[in-house]
């Protein structure tokens, strides 16, 4: 069974989920009585704000369906007619301002930055109270983690949907209703100020029973990534520098392992959003249904089988096929009428012939009484390959050179997928990332960043001047009538 290593973050989630988990962007929160001179107290409602990072049946699907079906790499999956109106609209670009999927997109990285938004104001007034220096640092330290957890929302919020309001603090519903839309420069500023301020707080690591909590370097690690997005090279190459000279971080011998079970909270892991079930098979428990969506659809056992939804592309197989990229093949692809090196067999009947290999949890994990395929997986969000591949990305665009050169930061990547040494020119990057990253929800945004979305999606219904946002759901409109409409949606 999973090693729980970080009891104490999961533990005091389940503690707290209770009274902030369903935090919601509508209304301030009512008053809790918190007794702010107890320190034991203090990690509480970041806590809860770590909480709202998993995943739920519906936050699972819409996430998939709107992070990746929208690429070549990955297909609807399930069955023709399952979600066509939702997903599949996804999958051909003809989703518009009234699909659901979207709508929970806002509504889920608008629920997550309320709830750091909320820990955040906690933090100052526990820090008020606090009698000693420690304990004042320590109210600091938190609210810097709760500043991460808003600015990933932020950054998802900003790479979705372009121009977006900025809610920074506990707001009335009339004063959401009324919050106009910041540009998109000003979003990424705003993304740029928290996790420059949290990168001055948080520490390098913690306790081993404290495992999953966000460091100085996750902060690091999400604003280099965010300044690919804004082609600030400088500050990508910087950022990713500095966690390549920490010497912390290395890449999994094995790039199969670095998914598995074993080795959630690896060596290579910069963010991961925590999961598990406690070993229990019922019951409460902070469980993700992000791998549970993307399971094998109508496998047997029952614990062997998920949704069936954000399958491998044919085109995806194939092009990994023709570089010779057998142990990404091998690690990315799950085929139906094959049998793990664990012993699980995908069944040949299986609605679709592909499936995410990279979210695959063997059956001696999934103990749950109800499916239980893949509770207990962690997502990994940003990984030190990744890192590697911003740096050598960010120097091929003029970043000046850290420690290491970017030919070798590029080639590292290649030679753990047991790769033969390669120039480290922009397009090889962005195959490499393509490649590496595949199926984790980055080969959408890296074309459009990139400039490549129409070449490469417009065969699929990619539209220059409208795709690259998703549309403001037309129910937030409705909520708030500042939000402008997006260019080229009908509303």
């Amino acid at each position: 069974m999973k090693k729980i290593i970080y009891t104490f973050l999961t533990i005091a989630l389940l503690a707290s989920c209770a009274d902030f988990l369903d935090i919601r962007t509508e209304a301030t929160m009512p008053t809790s009585g918190t007794d702010y001179s107890k320190s034991e107290l203090i990690f509480q409602s970041v806590s809860a704000a770590y909480a709202t990072l998993r995943l739920s049946e519906g936050d699972a699907f819409a996430y998939v369906s709107v992070l990746e079906m929208p690429c070549e790499d990955a297909d609807k999956g399930s069955t023709p007619s399952d979600a066509a109106a939702t997903a599949g609209e996804m999958d051909n670009f003809s989703y518009g301002a009234t699909n659901t999927l979207v709508n929970q997109m806002w509504a889920k990285f608008y629920d997550i930055a309320s709830a750091a938004n909320h820990a955040i104001k906690e933090m100052a007034e526990f820090e008020k109270s606090m009698t000693t220096a420690e304990n004042k640092a320590y109210c600091r330290q938190c609210a810097g983690e709760a500043k991460v957890i808003r600015a990933y929302a932020y950054f998802n919020l900003v790479r979705m949907f372009g121009s977006v309001p900025i809610v920074d603090r506990m707001m009335t519903a009339e004063e959401l209703a009324s919050n106009p839309a910041k540009s998109e420069s000003e979003v990424y500023q705003f993304i740029y100020n928290d996790l420059q301020d949290a990168i001055a707080v948080l520490p390098e690591s913690y306790p081993k029973k404290e495992t999953g909590r966000f460091t100085v370097y996750t902060a690091r690690a999400l604003k280099s990534k965010v300044a690919l997005y804004r082609k600030d090279w400088a500050t990508a190459a910087s950022e990713a520098d500095m966690i390549i000279r920490s010497h912390r971080f290395s890449l999994v011998p094995v790039f199969r392992d670095v998914f598995s079970m074993e080795y959630e909270n690896s060596s290579e892991s910069l963010m991961e959003i925590q999961a598990s079930s406690l070993g229990q098979s019922s019951g409460d428990a902070p469980l993700c249904y992000y791998a549970f969506i993307q399971g094998p659809r109508n496998n047997q056992p029952s614990n062997m089988q998920g949704w069936g939804f954000k399958v491998p592309s044919q085109t995806l197989v194939d092009w990994l096929t023709a570089r010779g990229d057998l142990a990404r093949l091998d690690a990315t692809i799950l085929r139906s009428g094959s049998t793990t090196p664990e012993g699980d067999e995908i069944l040949a009947s299986c609605p679709n012939p592909y499936y995410n290999g990279k979210v695959y949890t063997p059956s001696s994990y999934n103990l749950w009484s109800y499916n239980g395929y893949g509770f207990d997986y962690n997502m990994r969000i940003i990984r030190y390959a990744e890192i590697l591949l911003i740096y050598a990305e960010a120097v091929a665009n003029g970043a000046a050179e850290g420690e290491i050169s970017a030919y070798d930061a590029f080639n590292m990547v290649r030679s753990r997928a047991g790769l033969e040494p390669a120039e480290a020119t922009l397009d090889n990057i962005l195959d490499e990332r393509r490649a590496e990253l595949a199926m984790e929800e980055n080969r959408f945004f890296d074309l459009v960043r990139t400039g490549k979305a129409p070449a490469v999606l417009g065969k699929l219904g990619f539209k220059a001047g409208k795709n690259e946002h998703f549309p403001i759901p037309d129910a937030q409109r409705k909520l708030n009538p500042t939000l402008p409409e997006s260019p080229g949606y009908s509303y």
